[in-house]
């Protein structure tokens, strides 16, 4: 998904023969439903109208966030941050106890 100085590569505008446009596209839609499922369920399905699947010129799928409220940005990341510490509770059970 990065060209080779490691930045993401160009949208597909102009489309290359051979190249397997629609299953990456197909990837980032199932991934752009999913998150779009996840933040309807935490009340933040009409923050993101911007959410769309996409590919680059290279193929990869690409899920674009759009513009976002910078509170409903400040959700998301609250709820990153939380999914993130339960999970490292459950793989590391040692480390959740704190002083």
């Amino acid at each position: 998904m990065t060209d080779r100085h490691g930045v993401i590569a160009p949208r597909a505008e102009n489309l290359t023969v051979g190249v397997n446009y629609v299953q990456g596209w197909a990837k980032a839609r199932r991934g752009a439903e999913s998150l779009a499922e996840q933040l309807a369920a935490f009340g933040l399905g009409t923050d993101f109208q911007g959410l769309a699947a996409d590919v680059n010129v290279w193929g990869d799928g690409l899920v674009r966030l759009g513009a976002v409220r910078p509170d409903a940005a400040l959700l998301l990341a609250r709820l990153i941050e939380a999914g993130t510490a339960v999970q490292e509770r459950e793989t590391r059970p040692h480390l959740s106890v704190r002083n």
